[in-house]
């Protein structure tokens, strides 16, 4: 039973493993949060790359996926190249902020990243920028938006949030940008919310469609479907040994996932 495999540290790969699950309720998926290393953000390139390398050989003997999505920002800049040197066989799928379409829509020349603190510093995000279009890139760190996605999202009264995503759109609008790029996943949950702030003067771009249309690319290849199980179970797993939070179990209903930890089944 090989299913699809979403990882993040947290919640933030969820828009990319339910819009996918959407668009193919016949394939088997699984979610893995690493809870016991959230954030990912905070951390350094070699130390992540390490943990992920770990976590994916265990993932490996526990759920045997045919596809990994690193349904991360800050994991794919910082270990996407490594995974993929270290499992040869497994097809992995990266997500990075979506700057190339930014790039090119830009009319001012000047667009915004929203991200964390890895995501802002990779010379990635302007490697890329360059190959598209001669842009200039307002990055903005935002480690305590993926604290309040993450702990207060569900709980936060509509205009905390509201606000909280105007100080953003603000402060890329004085920067006279014209194009916002949602770097880090858990900033999904909120795109309605930028969009609606930055509208009518900044446009707000994503990768969830994009993303899911790479997974089903994968998918079509007899390599992979011919050892895909259509029966197999659907999962959200947690790594750690303490019991899930409340939360996840309301999270494992919405995307009709059964609970566990990855070495034991909750109870």
């Amino acid at each position: 039973m090989k299913p699809v495999l979403f990882l993040d540290s947290g919640i933030g790969g969820i828009p990319y493993c339910r819009y996918f699950h959407r668009r193919n309720p016949g394939q088997s998926i699984v979610y893995l949060a690493d809870r016991l290393h959230f954030p990912y953000g905070s951390r350094e390139k070699e130390e992540l790359a390490a943990v992920l390398i770990k976590l994916v050989e265990q993932i490996i003997q526990t759920v045997n996926p045919c596809i990994i999505v690193v349904a991360c920002n800050t994991a794919t800049l910082a270990a996407l190249a490594q995974l993929r040197e270290h499992f040869p066989a497994l097809p992995f799928v990266g997500t990075v902020p979506a700057v190339k379409p930014a790039a090119l829509a830009s009319k001012t020349g000047k667009i915004g990243v929203l991200g964390t603190e890895l995501t802002i510093n990779e010379s990635y995000i302007r490697e890329l920028a360059a190959q598209y279009a001669s842009v200039e890139i307002v990055g903005v760190a935002a480690p305590e938006l993926v604290e309040f996605v993450e702990s207060r999202l569900d709980s936060a009264p509509p205009e905390e949030t509201r606000e909280i995503v105007r100080r953003y759109v603000n402060r890329f609008r004085t920067e006279g940008v014209d194009a916002v790029v949602l770097g880090c996943t858990h900033f999904l949950f909120l795109e309605e919310d930028f969009r609606r702030e930055a509208a009518p003067g900044i446009a707000v771009f994503e990768s969830v469609k994009g993303i899911a249309q790479r997974i089903e690319s994968l998918l079509a290849e007899s390599s992979v479907r011919e050892e895909n199980a259509p029966d197999a179970p659907n999962r959200l797993l947690l790594t750690g040994t303490a019991a899930p939070e409340p939360s996840w179990a309301v999270w494992a209903e919405r995307l009709g996932l059964s609970l566990a930890l990855l070495n034991a089944v909750c109870p």
